[in-house]
Formats: C-alpha cells, sequence, structure tokens
C-alpha cells in the first residue's frame, strides 16, 4: 500500500512539474496541442446572415442564461476526450470569459436558441488589439450538431464585430479540432501555426 501511495504521489508531483501547456496523457509519447490562429479581414469578406429555420434565433445573452450557457460550452468540451486532462482548467476558463461577456462592454455573449431552450453560444471580444476575438468560438449542443448552426453562430459573431468597428477578427484553434478543420476556414480564414503556452479554448 505505501508503495502504491508513493507512485501516486510521485505522479503527481511530475504532473505538477510539467510545463503549462495542455497535455493529451501523461504517457512518454505526450505531446502539447498544436495551435493555429485564423485571421479574417473583414473588409473583404462578405458576410450575409443566412436565415434561420423556424422557430431558431441567434441573440444577445443575459445574465439570466448563464447556467444554460454554461452547459452548452461544458458539453462542447467533455465530450471531446482530448480535453480531459485540463477539463477543470478549460471550465475555469471558460466560466472567466462567461463572466466577462456580461461584466464589461469589451466582451459579449450570443445564444442560439431553439424555442426558448439555447443550444448553442460563443462568447465575442470586441478589444480591436488582441488574439482571440472568440473565446470560446461557436459551441452547439451535440443533438444539433452537422445542421449548420455553427457556421450561423460564425456569420452572426462576425457580423456583430463588424458592426462594432472591427475590421480584422482572429480565432485560435487547435489545428486537429473539427472547428479548424471545417468552420474556421469558411468565410476566407487565413490559418497560420502559433506557439502558446496559456490554454486558450476552441
Amino acid at each position: 500500500m505505501n508503495r502504491v501511495k508513493s507512485f501516486a504521489a510521485a505522479a503527481i508531483q511530475h504532473r505538477l512539474s510539467l510545463p503549462r501547456k495542455i497535455y493529451m496523457n501523461l504517457s512518454p509519447q505526450t505531446k502539447p496541442f498544436t495551435w493555429v490562429r485564423f485571421t479574417w479581414d473583414l473588409m473583404k469578406t462578405p458576410i450575409v446572415l443566412s436565415p434561420l429555420p423556424e422557430h431558431y434565433q441567434i441573440a444577445r445573452a443575459t445574465t439570466k442564461d448563464a447556467v444554460a450557457l454554461r452547459t452548452v460550452f461544458s458539453s462542447s468540451f467533455t465530450l471531446d476526450p482530448s480535453w480531459s486532462p485540463a477539463i477543470g482548467e478549460v471550465m475555469q476558463k471558460v466560466q472567466s470569459w462567461l463572466d466577462a461577456a456580461f461584466a464589461n462592454d469589451n466582451s459579449a455573449c450570443f445564444a442560439l436558441r431553439h424555442g426558448t431552450r439555447i443550444i448553442g453560444a460563443t462568447v465575442l471580444s470586441l478589444d480591436p488589439n488582441i488574439d482571440n476575438h472568440l473565446a470560446p468560438g461557436p459551441c452547439v449542443l451535440m443533438e444539433y450538431r452537422n445542421r449548420g448552426f455553427g457556421t450561423h453562430l460564425l456569420e452572426s459573431s462576425f457580423d456583430f464585430l463588424r458592426q462594432a468597428g472591427l475590421s480584422r477578427v482572429k480565432g485560435i484553434a487547435r489545428a486537429a479540432a473539427p472547428v479548424a478543420k471545417f468552420l474556421y476556414p469558411k468565410f476566407g480564414g487565413v490559418a497560420l501555426p502559433i506557439d502558446i503556452d496559456a490554454l486558450v479554448a476552441a
């Protein structure tokens, strides 16, 4: 039993000594996530809001929506097993983004509703000088995915940010994430690899 406790303590100590990059597991082959930064030129990108199906709408969220929004974001990250080792840190970061969205004028949260139920969301930053205006980017509940709702959220995000005066928008994502492969390349998104240490959700 003492050997087991000693081994567990050593494993914990080893994990604490790792750099702040997010690791997928603790095997010898462990590698940090690879990140890419997308950039969109909103002055050159025509953004036309596609009509949503009946009974769906996208609108700015309020503090009354906070619990439902957290459910949407948490389900998106917990269903992705690659986030599992860092899910606690991920959710702390998501909560900080949500808090900022309701606490100041430089952030906003948009909710996608089916009737009265919130089924998707994104948090936007209006600061033109930051590296990630979509944090977290479009997230949609599992049962509503593959219907184009992520695209609707991204369209609405760009429309809002352009109306707020931004001409260029940036979004950071894991290179292997579906959002980086299928969603962010839309609307002329240009991706470049980046090396970052802090946790960035996508």
